[in-house]
């Protein structure tokens, strides 16, 4: 099992999750961080640390959310590691709660 970021970090990219992360499976894209499938190791310590709650254990990834498994797993293939907390991006407060992100998402 993995685990996976979901659309509330779009646009939010906190980057508490990654100080954590003893593996630095964390990957980072202009406006989303995702998991490398194959470099996490389910140890979960990731998903208690996001602050919008965007990480999800592969087996309780709600239904409106699969679709990130899938992009966690392609994004990661050409994102750059990050392994040490970034400051969010000035607007990310303004982005925390707003829901059907997907359009904003950049590659």
């Amino acid at each position: 099992m993995t685990y996976v970021v979901g659309e509330a970090c779009i646009k939010c990219k906190y980057t508490d999750c990654v100080e954590v992360c003893p593996v630095d499976c964390f990957h980072e894209g202009p406006n989303f961080l995702v998991i490398d499938p194959e470099e996490c190791i389910d140890c979960s310590l990731c998903e208690p640390e996001c602050p919008v709650d965007a990480i999800y254990a592969e087996d309780d990834l709600p239904d409106d959310q699969q679709e990130y498994m899938a992009l966690n797993e392609e994004l990661a293939q050409s994102w750059p590691v990050i392994t040490e907390m970034k400051p969010a991006p000035d607007d990310a407060d303004d982005w925390k709660d707003v829901k059907d992100k997907r359009e904003y998402l950049e590659r």
